[in-house]
């Protein structure tokens, strides 16, 4: 079988399945914007470049932006392909796309006998997910809706000319409108349980601040891409101040970017890093606060490894792959009551679960988890359990993907 695949960052989502297909002997070919950090074995990578007008910031209100990035990108899609097409005799038998930047635009008139399957990541809806869920950073309502409707053009365009869909969770899937909800199987990315494991002999130094720490010292993890409200930062930098006093001897370790992925920008000329840092400076020990910024993967699981409580607070949104690894890697997490949160941990079984908004709720369980760590360690064990029985990408998630692809490809 002949695959295309469509992600700007590829091999994003398609990290494992690509590869893994092409080493079936199936023909994978690759296109996308920014060029990989890495190769990607048995796949062909092609690269397009959108061209985004001069006076593109003119065009009010920013939701009208925001389709036209994705229509631009969509075009230069479109002329990639084309000259493959031509030049490179590009006919596939699948199109497996990431739809969410706008790429798929035009592909099926382009290859109107290709197969197509799309990774349904996430669909915006005015209730029960993240617009309107914070009021502290939520745009005037008129706004927000033209944004949430213009960002969902592209991805139920989609998904209507899509013969199949994919969602890594149920949370994601059921974002969708119902009538395409239908077409949507649910599989997950998948965890490398092998890789991420529990471990009572890894050692972390962080080199800035002259520290090493190992399993049983009493360090508090967060992890994030960026530093922003989507991901709980607010919530938890506003829980330090109790955390800190409760635990005098816990050290903080804040993993994570400067820059903002979601939702609304920090006001010109700051970060939310150091917005919410100065809200609660002068009531944290400055000296147990260690922020470590963007680190590599491998760190960053050492990091999950030697944790003793990990927090991860989201809005009702993308799950991150981050906490299913910190959960496999036996850590115990304490999450936000939030509904893709939800669907992975239960409180008091895998994990511990706390109101996203309340600061002192926060403080007050990470304290327990602290002072309680032999007693929940039945918590850890689960943790693991749920990740390998659920989500472990040799064993379940792969596998499930190739048939999924395979099924597609084939009309069935």
């Amino acid at each position: 079988m002949k695959v295309l695949f469509i992600h700007q960052n590829f091999p994003g989502q398609f990290k494992h399945l690509a590869p893994a297909l092409a080493a079936q002997g199936h023909e994978v070919t690759a296109v996308g914007i920014n060029q990989p950090s890495a190769p990607t074995p048995g796949v062909r990578i092609f690269l397009h470049k959108p061209q985004v007008p001069a006076n593109a910031a003119q065009i009010a209100p920013r939701s009208f932006q925001e389709l036209q990035t994705k229509v631009i990108r969509g075009v230069s899609a479109m002329a990639a392909l084309t000259r493959l097409k031509k030049e490179e005799g590009l006919a596939p038998d699948l199109i497996f796309a990431h739809s969410g930047w706008g790429e798929t635009f035009f592909v099926k008139d382009l290859f109107p006998a290709a197969r197509m399957l799309v990774y349904a990541e996430y669909y915006f809806n005015a209730v029960g997910g993240d617009v309107g869920f914070d009021p502290e950073f939520t745009s005037p309502e008129s706004e927000s809706s033209q944004l949430m409707q213009l960002k969902n053009l592209n991805l139920a365009h989609a998904l209507v000319q899509a013969d199949r869909g994919v969602s890594p969770t149920h949370f994601q899937r059921e974002r969708h409108p119902p009538i395409l909800r239908e077409r949507i199987e649910v599989i997950h990315d998948g965890i490398e349980t092998t890789r991420f494991v529990p471990s009572q002999s890894v050692v972390v130094t962080l080199q800035k601040a002259g520290l090493t720490f190992r399993p049983g010292d009493e360090v508090v993890t967060f992890t994030v891409r960026q530093l922003e409200p989507y991901r709980g930062y607010h919530s938890f930098m506003r829980a330090l101040p109790e955390l800190m006093s409760l635990r005098p001897q816990a050290h903080v370790v804040i993993a994570g970017g400067d820059d903002t992925s979601y939702g609304a920008k920090p006001p010109p000329g700051t970060t939310w890093k150091d917005v919410f840092l100065k809200e609660v400076a002068g009531r944290i020990d400055m000296k147990r606060l260690h922020y470590v910024g963007r680190i590599p993967h491998n760190v960053l699981t050492q990091l999950m490894q030697v944790s003793a409580a990990h927090v991860y607070l989201t809005y009702p949104f993308v799950l991150s792959w981050s906490t299913l690894e910190a959960m496999s890697c036996g850590c115990l997490v304490v999450g936000s009551r939030t509904a893709p949160v939800e669907e992975v941990i239960e409180h008091g079984v895998n994990g511990l679960l706390v109101d996203f908004f309340d600061p002192a709720a926060i403080a007050r369980t990470v304290a327990d988890a602290l002072a309680r760590r032999e007693e929940l360690a039945p918590l850890r064990e689960a943790a693991r359990r749920t990740i390998v029985e659920r989500f472990d990408l040799q064993s379940i998630c792969l596998p499930r993907q190739i048939d999924l692809v395979l099924r597609t490809g084939r009309g069935e």
